[in-house]
């Protein structure tokens, strides 16, 4: 089954196209990354995927189960680029109030508190408010919440932003143990480099439309880096554009 399957999906912003007839597979069990220049429409489409506005044509299905109905959101996962919550919490509590949401409590949640807090190496941080952290620690903070509860689909929109080299390969490193455990991983990233290290398939948009959807291997096989094969599929668009 596919975890996310997006058909001639189109949304506009009056008379501008942000989405233009996409249609993209997302296999389950496997690292998939969403590429794209900023304005590509890459938080557009995460924002459909998840339901936060709704589009002007299109299907989305996750698990098979329309994006529309709320049972679809069951066993997903999300943090944005900018993990914001209420400055006063600390850590745990932050954890504990998406525990919480998710039907967790007593031991049960206590463990996966504890299990999260060690996966992103932020157990010092646990009694600590998060106005008094830094970016990239409260970045771990919304990171660990992603471990919080039966999650199948985990979607991080720009997960690297504010993140240190450290941080980066331990993001990464836990994002393997989750494809490992059977979990599908969305990404929306414009990091290149990371994004050939970790994902499985990746699509590529560009001012709305989609220019490529498949294996990061086979990229690599033809000889290319996904930097390489991705400059210069836009740069084809662009002078497309242009002519």
């Amino acid at each position: 089954m596919n975890a996310i399957e997006v058909q001639n999906l189109s949304k506009s912003y009056g008379a501008d196209f942000s989405l233009r007839d996409v249609s993209l597979k997302v296999e389950s069990g496997k690292i998939f990354a969403l590429l794209g220049p900023n304005g590509a429409g890459k938080t557009t489409l995460v924002k459909l995927i998840l339901n936060l506005m709704q589009q002007d044509l299109g299907q989305i299905t996750i698990n098979a189960v329309s994006s529309q109905t709320p049972h679809s959101r069951k066993g997903v996962a999300f943090i944005p680029e900018k993990f914001n919550f209420f400055p006063y919490y600390t850590v745990r509590g932050v954890l504990e109030f998406f525990g919480t949401m998710k039907g967790l409590h007593g031991e049960h949640l206590t463990n996966q508190i504890n299990h999260a807090l060690t996966e992103l190496d932020i157990s010092e941080l646990a009694n600590r408010k998060l106005q008094s952290l830094s970016k990239g620690q409260v970045q771990r903070a919304g990171l660990a919440s992603l471990l919080i509860g039966e999650n199948d689909l985990l979607i991080l929109d720009e997960p690297f932003s504010g993140l240190d080299p450290i941080g980066m390969r331990d993001l990464k490193d836990i994002l393997r143990k989750q494809r490992a455990l059977g979990k599908t991983i969305f990404l929306n990233s414009h990091i290149l480099s990371e994004m050939e290290q970790i994902c499985d398939d990746v699509a590529i948009l560009h001012k709305g439309q989609l220019l490529y959807s498949g294996s990061v291997q086979k990229i690599l096989d033809d000889g290319s880096t996904l930097e390489d094969f991705f400059y210069q599929l836009v740069s084809r668009q662009n002078e497309g554009i242009k002519e």
